[in-house]
């Protein structure tokens, strides 16, 4: 009896943390939304930090929402496109890509794209604020395709849903905790919210996610979320992910002040 209850309080082996497959390298940004300027500015700080740490198989994961709220998403999206052609960069569906894609579909949708967020977003391709403004939004739902092209769309529509390293999933918004990665719903890769977050067991994969905003990098142990709110923070976060070890990068521009880069973690 004695022996039996010895056992109870012996400690049980720890299990290993999650890691990303040996050699590789991943660096995870969240929520751009129009942030042209934190977006370059991470884009350098990533190309700095991969070139002064010994080689690997090193990809980059946009977590989705680059565009919308924030002042330059063509900007965003035109300088993801280029990085992709220097280097490994991946780029998952968020649900305001998913917005942006629906509403050249019918004017009514069109009018829920601009009320969160779309506004700034058709202006950076080119409407200016004034013509925006004498448009009727019938008159506009018929211009769209002159300043948002279709190999735009197409290249947006392109993006992939969710993207599983080693023992971590990367995705947008999150995902159902009672669904199977593989039989998720594309709606909740995209949209889902409190189903997710409330979840407090273990998941499948460590999902690293954008879509809600926090204060600084959220770590649950289950999931991370680092979405901090780049449009209106003006702090854009990125996860660094190699082995079983993590870092962070943020971009942080106070006001009218110099973009500045932080290393580690940020309170």
């Amino acid at each position: 009896m004695l022996d039996a209850i010895r056992s109870l309080f012996r400690s049980r082996p720890q299990l290993p943390p999650p890691a990303v497959p040996q050699g590789e390298r991943y660096y995870l940004i969240g929520d751009i939304h129009g942030r042209l300027d934190l977006f370059e500015a991470m884009v350098a700080a990533i190309e700095d930090d991969d070139a002064s740490r010994p080689s690997m198989n090193t990809q980059v994961v946009l977590l989705g929402d680059l565009v919308d709220r924030g002042p330059d998403s063509a900007g965003v999206v035109a300088l993801a496109r280029s990085w992709q052609k220097e280097r490994t960069v991946r780029i998952l569906a968020g649900n305001h890509e998913q917005m942006m894609l629906d509403a050249f579909k019918k004017p009514e949708i069109l009018r829920h794209f601009l009320k969160h967020g779309g506004r700034e977003t058709v202006i950076s391709y080119g409407l200016s604020k004034k013509q925006f403004s004498a448009m009727s939004l019938e008159e506009l739902f018929e211009a769209l395709p002159q300043f948002i092209s279709k190999t735009e769309r197409d290249y947006i529509a392109s993006f992939e849903e969710y993207v599983v390293a080693g023992d971590y999933m990367f995705v947008h918004a999150g995902i159902d905790p009672n669904v199977p990665i593989e039989d998720q719903k594309r709606s909740d890769l995209l949209w889902i919210r409190d189903r997710f977050l409330s979840h407090e067991g273990p998941l499948d994969k460590v999902v690293v996610h954008g879509h809600t905003i926090f204060n600084k990098v959220n770590d649950r142990g289950n999931r991370i979320g680092i979405d901090t709110g780049a449009f209106r923070s003006g702090v854009l976060s990125a996860l660094v992910l190699e082995g079983d070890q993590r870092r962070i990068i943020q971009t942080i521009k106070d006001g009218d002040g110099p973009v500045e880069i932080f290393h580690g973690e940020r309170g």
